[in-house]
């Protein structure tokens, strides 16, 4: 089994692996000949499936063998050693990983290279720079100055899947969606949805004070439940309703992608049944042509990380069932495959 790949976005992949550690310590990674998946499956909240062309992060071709179909390697990986490391280089000049092993335990190793101008260093000078993992840096010649370039190497520790493992994980089957809509800014969102978490944190808080239940129930208190919502017409809507208060923000003149009728089941008849054909047909001022599904607040908060990556993202709505995120994300390259990340989020129970 091998496995080495030099980063080509160390930006995008630090971004991405930062937005999954949020939500979960490990991760469930396979790589094979076509893609990078990684899925995050937590006992508790939300999980994503998520599907990265391999020139999205990493250069192409790759080193990848295994005697599995299609050189699958499944592996076991925590986020936050990861996400630490791939923090170290992002000023580096090159990164790469590679699968190895030391005392019989299976690593992860990220191979970092920094580049640094040494101006003080005089002509001719041939000093080195020792490094811990045993890497001495190489002399370099130069008038007036000197480029040193740093290798530093580190290792995570990781658990090797064999295809038994992970062949009872699938993905969640979800109805049609009720709604599907292309939201408007995550980054704007996440702070809307973490002001309206936190205001109803303090008003439960300061009600269960006033009411004398004691600081010690209150901070065992659950995340408060926000209610998302989304028409047809173009409109989102975001509201928290508690003892205490009563608040929501309202978006309008979103965009509702078209279904392409290949893509449905039944073509164009079953696109004229589709449920999202029939929450079209129903008027705008209707509280009918509303899906709706109430989340976790912090969770969703988190779940919201994500959009530090760009891209364009489509929710679907299972109305009081789950809701679905489409997280496309942007490529360079034309003709490139698209990079999606999907997360899905279970409806709380009114």
């Amino acid at each position: 089994m091998r496995f080495k790949a030099s980063i080509r976005n160390i930006s995008t992949f630090t971004k991405f692996t930062a937005s999954l550690s949020s939500l979960s310590k490990i991760a469930w990674v396979r790589l094979d000949d076509n893609q990078v998946r990684f899925t995050i499956i937590p006992e508790q909240g939300t999980q994503v499936w998520a599907v990265l062309s391999i020139d999205s992060i990493f250069e192409t071709p790759y080193i990848i063998q295994s005697a599995s179909p299609n050189n699958t390697i499944n592996l076991e990986l925590p986020l936050a050693p990861l996400q630490r490391a791939l923090r170290s280089a992002s000023s580096a000049t090159s990164a790469s990983l590679r699968l190895t092993k030391k005392d019989n335990i299976p690593l992860l190793s990220l191979t970092i290279v920094t580049n640094t101008f040494n101006s003080g260093a005089s002509a001719g000078s041939t000093a080195t720079n020792a490094q811990d993992n045993g890497e001495v840096d190489e002399p370099t010649f130069g008038l007036g100055g000197r480029d040193r370039e740093t290798i530093v190497t580190q290792d995570i520790q990781i658990r090797v899947l064999s295809a038994a493992n992970v062949e009872g994980i699938h993905e969640p089957k979800c109805n049609d969606p009720d709604v599907h809509i292309l939201l408007p800014s995550l980054l704007q969102l996440k702070n809307i949805s973490e002001r309206f978490t936190k205001l109803a944190s303090t008003a439960d808080r300061s009600a269960s004070a006033t009411s004398g239940v004691g600081l010690v129930a209150s901070a065992n208190t659950p995340s408060p439940r926000l209610e998302l919502a989304a028409t047809m017409h173009g409109t989102l809507r975001l509201s928290i309703a508690t003892d205490a208060l009563n608040i929501s923000s309202v978006w309008t003149d979103l965009s509702n992608p078209e279904l392409d009728p290949s893509q449905v089941v039944g073509g164009e008849e079953g696109l004229r049944e589709h449920p999202s054909t029939i929450m079209k047909a129903r008027d705008s001022g209707s509280e009918d042509a509303w899906a709706k599904v109430r989340i976790d607040g912090r969770d969703w908060g988190r779940v919201l990380s994500v959009g530090r990556l760009g891209g364009r993202v489509i929710a679907c709505f299972c109305h009081e069932h789950a809701l679905i995120l489409y997280v496309y994300l942007p490529n360079d390259d034309d003709g490139a495959d698209e990079s999606v990340l999907t997360y899905y989020i279970s409806s709380y129970s009114a």
